[in-house]
């Protein structure tokens, strides 16, 4: 039976909220998630968190070429992955969702893999970093080009409901990729169709260096939601708990064949847009400062301490064991060694093709 059961309404002025950023539960209703649940929400933006700084170290160090820093985006993240059933539903990522892959079940060592590019990735070193993809997880492979991935989406929830597999698709992206046409036709195809789809825009006011305001005409990206016939959700991105329960909602929304929705989580991005970028070219100092005093992870430890729930001496241990996890994860990484040249030959044919298999003995030849 088919139930529509909100507890949070839509097009709303203010971004959706439960919990001040004094930590204090804020919400018209009682908190009934787990104490396990809220501690495993920390948990993973918190190693989110300090994988996406030792992608810096490793940048810089010559280990990987290039990185898209998730930092200020993990609540969002965690929210949206924590709401999906992981490899029964299907998620279509950009490349800032380093958390939202962990969240949905992505171990950090196979996401530094990727990143890394040795024999450890297993995309065999043949993606840009940035770019996890799972089989087992229904994680469709990030794809680099802006809003690319949303049209697959649209195309893979409509499979889902022809064939009545209650699944969902999950597509995330940035305000940026709103700006794009492949964005609006593949939102009304699936306004059109009703198809079991949430669309979650991370808004953090910037396509690299375009501030919101010089890419869109109204105040949010949810109210946009209205001329595609779908609700749309404008929420807190540095709340984690209003994140995952805005999130659960749509999702069994579109589950029970009530349709799309769109779901804007704003958020900031605390590095550059990218280790290419020098962001202090279009943002000031004291913007970032701003944003850096509402972190999501600070956010939601002064949450959990005040529920009983967390102490600065666990946070130490698990900062910790998490830091020794990644420091051993690079370790292993590097150990397995570089990608041999002739794999860029493998997966391209299920049978390779004689002037494949040409060129590969010739490249072998060479000693390559």
């Amino acid at each position: 039976m088919i139930q529509d059961t909100q507890r949070f309404q839509p097009f709303t002025q203010q971004p959706i909220s439960v919990m001040s950023e004094a930590g204090e539960w804020s919400a018209p209703f009682d908190l009934t998630l787990s104490g396990a649940l809220l501690r495993g929400l920390y948990r993973d933006m918190l190693g989110a968190r300090l994988l996406d700084e030792r992608y810096s170290k490793l940048q810089r160090m010559g280990k990987t070429s290039f990185i898209a820093a998730s930092s200020g985006h993990e609540a969002a993240q965690v929210g949206a992955g924590k709401a999906l059933r992981p490899g029964h539903d299907w998620l279509f990522p950009y490349y800032r969702d380093t958390a939202m892959v962990m969240a949905l079940g992505l171990p950090g060592k196979d996401v530094l893999a990727q990143a890394m590019a040795t024999r450890a990735d297993s995309s065999k070193g043949r993606q840009m970093p940035g770019h996890p993809g799972s089989r087992a997880l229904n994680i469709f492979t990030v794809a680099s080009a802006i809003a690319s991935h949303i049209p697959p989406a649209v195309g893979a929830a409509l499979s889902m409901k022809l064939r009545a597999t209650g699944q969902v698709t999950v597509t995330s992206f940035g305000d940026g990729a709103t700006s794009e046409g492949d964005f609006h036709a593949a939102i009304n195809l699936a306004g059109v169709q009703g198809a079991p789809i949430v669309f979650v825009c991370q808004n953090n006011r910037y396509a690299i260096s375009v501030d919101f305001r010089k890419q869109s005409a109204t105040d949010t990206v949810a109210e946009k939601a209205s001329a595609y016939g779908m609700p749309g959700y404008y929420v807190d991105g540095m709340d984690v708990v209003a994140c995952y329960l805005v999130m659960k909602e749509v999702v069994e929304r579109a589950r029970q064949g009530l349709g799309p929705a769109l779901v804007e989580m704003l958020v900031y991005r605390y590095g550059a847009h990218s280790s290419a970028d020098d962001d202090s070219r279009y943002r000031p100092r004291e913007e970032v400062d701003a944003w850096l005093a509402r972190d999501p992870i600070d956010r939601m430890r002064r949450f959990l301490i005040k529920q009983g729930l967390w102490s600065d001496a666990e946070d130490a241990d698990v900062r910790q064991d998490i830091n020794d996890s990644l420091n051993q994860a690079v370790r292993d990484i590097e150990a397995a060694g570089p990608v041999p040249t002739a794999w860029m030959f493998d997966d391209v044919f299920a049978e390779p093709t004689p002037h494949l298999l040409e060129q590969r003995d010739s490249l072998r030849e060479d000693g390559s």
